[in-house]
């Protein structure tokens, strides 16, 4: 009987220590160096949008965002990166699932400073590899609600926010939506540690 109790506490044991290994999983983070200086360090967050996190990782180790600057900026809002035609309407040639409330998927993270999200179109599955980082939080609490319910949220900044805040105050023409004018701020390289950790490649979209 001592036997039996000992063999179910070890197991028992095993199991919460391997459980409290899956809990501690480091979160990969994604380093963003800008040619004018200055570094945005962030972490992602695979458990909201699991192929959100994977497809940037892929995009990243690819090298897609080195060189690439950041085309919009809107002062309160936001700085939108990551399109390899730097205006606003190029892509990696595929699109991904939009991970979030309104298209089904459950997204828990909120739109609020520092926050990074998928750039789509009106498709809810037409998001690629453009994405924004949220520079204020939203005056209204309505307005973010709807940003998380339509929008993949899938990390936030550690560090660096006082890059974000100099892009955004960078010239732009807020007539045309926040196009960023010269000298724009370039991505000049874009690196992810994942700790170790392996991550699939992303499912994707034929566009």
């Amino acid at each position: 009987m001592q036997r039996v109790l000992l063999s179910i506490l070890i197991v028992s044991l095993l199991g919460f220590a391997l459980t409290g290994c899956q809990a501690e999983r480091p979160k990969p983070v994604v380093t963003i160096e800008m040619a004018a200086g200055g570094t945005i360090r962030i972490e992602l967050d695979p458990d909201a949008a699991p192929n959100t996190v994977n497809n940037f990782i892929s995009l990243v180790r690819d090298g897609f965002y080195d060189g690439l600057v950041f085309h919009r900026i809107i002062p309160g809002f936001m700085i939108q990166g990551g399109c390899p035609d730097g205006n606003g309407t190029g892509g990696p040639g595929y699109a991904i699932m939009g991970e979030f409330a309104a298209n089904g998927v459950r997204n828990p993270l909120k739109h609020e400073r520092g926050v990074i999200s998928m750039a789509r179109s009106q498709l809810y599955d037409s998001a690629g590899s453009q994405f924004f980082i949220m520079h204020a939080n939203f005056r209204e609490e309505r307005d973010r609600q709807g940003f998380d319910r339509q929008y993949a949220a899938f990390g936030r900044v550690i560090s660096g926010m006082e890059v974000v805040d100099r892009i955004v105050n960078g010239p732009s023409d807020q007539a045309q939506n926040g196009l960023a004018l010269e000298p724009r701020e370039v991505m000049k390289k874009v690196t992810v540690d994942t700790f170790g950790v392996q991550y699939e490649a992303p499912r994707t979209i034929r566009r």
